[in-house]
């Protein structure tokens, strides 16, 4: 690479470059005495892109790399290839992929982090068990074993439960870190054993947008791709002429692909509007910044939908063709008074603002509609989602190039498959409610049964809500497996521990851009101490079964897990094999291409899909791959249209206490008076999930904001920067040296009148318990709001390093009562509050 490439793909010149951009371009009006201030005389001026023109790296003997490997970074779903540089099988550097067109050469500042993984002091090397102490207490006592007795005793212990007619009450919880396909292995297993309840990550993360895409059209992934579409050589959504964020900050959780849009909007002069209790970076990119109040989303896309259908600017020929429940809807809107009106007196936003608004977005296309965790972490989340599928569909934004629904994190294929089971299984009873979140309720009230043994591959003790409540049933939980790479908090409540590899340290596919696009990466380095990679202890733990089953002959378990799976190359091969619409993503190909390969992808001739549901040869050919039902169909619902409404769906819904058609409703927590949500004991089986029980529900009954006397604020959670990535970056030493510090957003009216100046350390009380942290005084946040940024926990010895707290779950605040009970999403965009000085 010569000198001049690699100034413009090297991480250095990247992560200044990104900062001095979003510094110099402030489209709102409340950055711009900021940014004013920034650039005065006297304050610290932006640096170059580097301390030289000369790169003194090329040509180094000692930095020069003898190998480079083609590796992602798994921070985000941005899905970076990392081209990491070793010498002498040690990691020197890592840069970004300058062939990739989204990617276009860099990574924002975690994608080095990712070498801090595997660097690391805290790492852990060795299964443990415990040993003494109290269970979730620093005095708790483990002592390193081998593998062998470490799934001997798990396996000692789920058969034990089995045959005294309890294997319901094994519950296993994956997270997003899992290399793809394990979760598949852990169901194969949870099968074999007779335990439903098999749970993912996606009640913590983002389920519900998924969920609420298929309702509608079908599938439950994001509809759109990034880039060529390789089928019809045309721009994607870096051709929509309007994006509308809600509630998503890419900024800072999809800076790479964020990037992306934003030099596609050069060319395209696309507006972009970013709906937001708070100003974010990804704000301050925005034409325009609206601020509704928090958890009123759902007001505010009813108002704009009412506005759009009464005055005829939704796209007749295509609802016409392709659309069933238009009338229903229209009715809907006009019978329950859902005007602009109504819904600025709800969500604080102007009635002018809100037909301004629903005008730009019907008029202009291609329109591109983009959804994150601030949409998912509702109690309405599946019924906001819903609506906003509806917008797309009737205003002709679905299936086509620039426009759809690209609600994030709906990436995978849903589930891998494997090949059938060999044998009869046992039969299951119903899952628990679907959401970890349920975990502790079972533990503790022994509702509809109680749990008695967890597996998790996520930090439940930050990522649950209430965690007061999780700390008390996971200290009185029978047993427990933790795997990680660190001592998290949760790894205190264990009885076994078992460490796991990093990314760097295992070949397998990186499959988390939304746009449901795949990348094989390769090894980098050699598993750190003895951890393994997860689908191996999966492996290993059905061999270790299989010699402990009395019920069962050994090639039970053998069969169905042969050790030929370990190679991830062979079991890559398997899920290509028998999962549909996947034909063409083999290892081969994906390992050839610069650019990530999107699903559905039928046959190694097949470009790939990245316009879900586009009127073109390519995509009937990918959905008859998934389903000989689908052949001709352009939507792959049950009528081969957008459902909007039947009265299949208003009965399948109606059974959990909703309707095709949603009603306004939100968070009792939510300042003012508003239709709220009452949960019933009756526990019914969820439509949405149907594998899984949940709780009814009675919608309308109006808040009493009594709460609001003493806890006067509201309080939202989320990412703390660009540097973090949930807790795990919080044990990377990049990670609590820029971000260490819990800066909780507060107006500055709103810390005038609690007697709190910046920088002063506050706690923040909700009904449920207290935290603290450090004020940061900003004036891109509604007064009646504080954000309190996550994954903070007590157990992050990185810490230690930087002389930065240790500090409380911000969940501590959060009410585990109020999920949407169709998702299993938890509401943590909402929870009454208030500051003081500490």
């Amino acid at each position: 690479m010569t000198s001049k490439g690699r100034k413009k793909t090297s991480r250095r010149g990247f992560i200044q470059g990104v900062a001095i951009s979003t510094a110099a371009v402030g489209a709102a009006e409340l950055l711009k005495k900021e940014v004013a201030d920034a650039a005065s005389p006297g304050q610290d001026q932006a640096i170059p892109l580097q301390s030289t023109e000369f790169d003194f790296i090329q040509k180094s003997a000692a930095l020069e790399p003898d190998k480079i490997i083609d590796s992602a970074c798994q921070f985000c779903n941005s899905l970076c290839r990392l081209k990491v540089h070793l010498k002498d099988g040690r990691i020197i550097d890592v840069l970004g992929e300058p062939n990739d067109p989204v990617q276009a050469g860099g990574f924002c500042i975690k994608g080095p982090m990712m070498t801090q993984l595997v660097y690391n002091r805290f790492r852990l090397k060795s299964p443990m068990k415990r040993v003494g102490g109290n269970k979730g207490d620093s005095n708790s006592k483990f002592e390193p074993i081998s593998w062998d007795e470490a799934l001997s005793i798990i396996a000692s212990k789920f058969l034990a439960l089995r045959d005294a007619g309890l294997a319901r009450a094994i519950a296993n919880k994956t997270s997003g870190r899992l290399p793809r396909g394990t979760g598949s292995l852990v169901g194969r297993y949870f099968s074999l054993l007779g335990s439903p309840n098999n749970t993912d990550v996606g009640p913590v993360c983002n389920d519900a947008g998924g969920n609420a895409l298929a309702w509608t059209f079908g599938l439950g992934n994001f509809t759109n791709g990034y880039g060529i579409d390789d089928a019809t050589k045309k721009e994607d959504l870096g051709s929509a002429k309007f994006l509308l964020f809600l509630g998503t900050n890419q900024a800072e959780t999809h800076p790479v692909t964020f990037a992306y849009l934003l030099r596609s909007r050069v060319q395209t002069k696309a507006k972009l509007v970013v709906i937001d209790p708070r100003l974010t970076p990804t704000g301050a990119q925005a034409d325009e910044w609206i601020a509704p109040k928090p958890h009123t989303d759902l007001a505010l896309v009813l108002g704009m939908l009412y506005h759009i259908v009464t005055n005829n600017l939704y796209d007749a020929a295509f609802v016409k063709k392709w659309v069933l429940g238009f009338d229903e809807l229209k009715n809907h809107l006009k019978s329950s008074g859902y005007t602009p009106e109504w819904a600025a007196k709800v969500t604080d936003v102007p009635a002018s603002k809100i037909r301004l608004l629903a005008e730009a977005y019907a008029k202009t296309k291609p329109a591109a509609i983009f959804c994150n965790a601030g949409i998912s972490h509702q109690l309405g989340a599946f019924d906001t989602y819903r609506c906003l599928t509806f917008l797309a569909a009737i205003t002709g934004n679905i299936g086509i190039p620039g426009g759809g629904c690209n609600f994030m994190h709906n990436t995978w294929p849903g589930e891998l498959k494997l090949p059938a089971i060999i044998g009869k299984t046992p039969s299951k009873d119903i899952a628990l409610p679907v959401g970890p979140d349920y975990f502790a309720e079972s533990i503790i009230s022994g509702e509809p049964y109680q749990l008695k043994a967890i597996v998790t591959q996520g930090n439940p003790l930050l990522a649950c809500s209430d965690t007061i409540k999780v700390q008390q049933a996971y200290r009185q939980l029978e047993f427990y497996v933790y795997t990680g790479l660190f001592m998290e908090e949760s790894a205190y409540y264990a009885d076994i521990i078992l460490p796991v590899t990093s990314g760097f340290e295992m070949e397998t596919v990186y499959m988390r851009r939304d746009d449901r696009a795949i990348r094989w990466q390769e090894q980098v380095v050699t598993p750190v101490g003895e951890s393994k990679p997860d689908w191996h202890i999966w492996i290993d733990l059905a061999h270790a079964t299989a010699k402990l089953d009395k019920r069962n002959p050994p090639e039970y378990w053998r069969d169905n897990f042969p050790d030929s799976w370990k190679d991830y190359r062979h079991l890559w091969a398997t899920f290509v094999a028998n999962t549909p619409a996947m034909g063409g993503m083999t290892q081969q190909r994906l390992s050839q291409r610069t650019e990530p390969l999107r699903w559905p992808c039928p046959t190694v001739d097949h470009p790939g899909v990245s316009t879900l549901y586009l009127d073109h040869a390519s995509w009937y050919e990918a959905a008859s791959a998934l389903n000989p039902d689908n052949i001709g169909k352009r939507f792959l619902t049950p009528s081969g249209k957008v459902e909007i409404y039947t009265p299949q769906l208003q009965s399948r819904l109606a059974e959990a206490g909703h309707s095709a058609l949603p009603s306004f409703y939100t968070h009792p927590e939510v300042i003012g008076k508003h239709p709220t949500i009452e949960y019933t004991s009756e526990l019914v089986k969820n439509p949405v999930n149907p594998q899984a029980l949940t709780q009814n529900i009675k919608l309308g009954k109006i808040s009493s904001g009594k709460v609001h006397k003493q806890y006067p604020l509201m309080g939202i959670t989320g990412r703390s920067s660009v540097v973090h990535f949930h807790s795990v970056t919080h044990w990377t030493y990049t990670g609590k040296q820029m971000n260490g510090v819990r800066l909780v957003q507060i107006h500055p009216e709103a810390a005038k009148k609690a007697g709190i100046k910046n920088g002063d350390e506050i706690i923040v009380e909700s009904p449920r318990g207290a935290i603290t942290g450090t004020a940061l005084l900003w004036s891109g946040i509604r007064e009646d709001t504080i954000f309190v940024p996550g994954w903070f926990g007590p157990g992050q010895k990185m810490a230690e390093e930087f002389g930065t707290p240790y500090y409380e779950s911000v969940n501590i605040l959060i009410d585990k009562q109020y999920y949407d009970n169709l998702s299993g999403q938890q509401a943590f965009k909402c929870f009454a509050c208030r500051v003081k000085k500490a």
